[in-house]
């Protein structure tokens, strides 16, 4: 094979194949008369690896080392290998597309919300929740819900959705969400110490369940990335608000 064609089948460019021979990692093939490298089955194999390694998120000094850690295998065990990894590969395609089917399925019956795409649990309690109301808070709300939804662990997931779901067929409680909303949303151009703040807090307190104060032991919520991300676009009354509310709810946890 020329290296264009070595190139093509294990799909990388014949400009990356040089660059693993100038470092090192795939040696120079034997050449013909004419001068042009000639490849084998072995240097496929090989440059095959150094692809998989890479993707895998390796750097090429890492890459080194592994191929330096496999001299004197068999060919037969790095092709086995090269096979358990697309069959990886395989698997993480089929779960992608088993859940790219729910969302088509979602979006095809007009199900599928702005914040999508989501899980299906989430999907199905925006639609319970109906159309979200004028309310600069919701949507924030709503973008909050689908953060977490994409990066909390999924046993947190699981709980979150049990009580947002509880919540949802309560009209008295989304009744109250909407209350909170807009006592929040007024709050934007609002100093910390306006009044309207403490208000504010005793409704965002009120409105929380049981489930949730009891989730929060009287801690309060953690300061990691994810709690930074929820709280940045808030205005400083916002801030204060939300925050005045964990003191209560910390309270009622005690």
């Amino acid at each position: 094979m020329r290296i264009g064609e070595i190139a093509a089948l294990v799909g990388v460019t014949p400009r990356a194949v040089r660059h693993y021979h100038h470092l090192g990692l795939l040696p120079e093939p034997a050449r013909r008369a004419n001068g042009y490298r000639e490849y084998g089955i072995r240097d496929a194999v090989l440059l095959a690896r150094i692809r998989r390694l890479t993707e895998l998120g390796l750097g090429l000094d890492e890459v080194r080392d592994v191929l330096a850690d496999d001299e004197g295998r068999e060919l037969v065990e790095v092709l086995e290998e090269l096979d358990a990894d697309l069959g990886r590969q395989e698997a993480v395609i089929r779960e992608r597309r088993a859940r790219l089917a729910e969302l088509l399925g979602e979006a095809r019956a007009g199900r599928l919300t702005a914040e999508g795409p989501v899980s299906p649990e989430l999907a199905g309690l925006f639609a319970d929740l109906g159309e979200v109301p004028a309310s600069r808070m919701a949507a924030m709300d709503r973008d909050m819900l689908a953060l977490i939804d994409a990066t909390a662990p999924q046993e947190e997931r699981a709980k979150l959705m049990s009580t947002m779901r509880a919540m949802a067929e309560d009209p008295r409680a989304v009744a109250r969400a909407h209350d909170v909303y807009a006592r929040l949303d007024a709050l934007v151009d609002a100093a910390p110490d306006d009044p309207r703040v403490g208000e504010a807090a005793r409704a965002l307190a009120d409105c929380l369940p049981d489930e949730v104060v009891a989730q929060l032991g009287g801690q309060g919520l953690p300061r990691n990335q994810l709690t930074e991300t929820l709280f940045g676009d808030f205005s400083p009354a916002q801030t204060a608000a939300v925050h005045q509310a964990l003191i209560l709810v910390q309270e009622r946890a005690r």
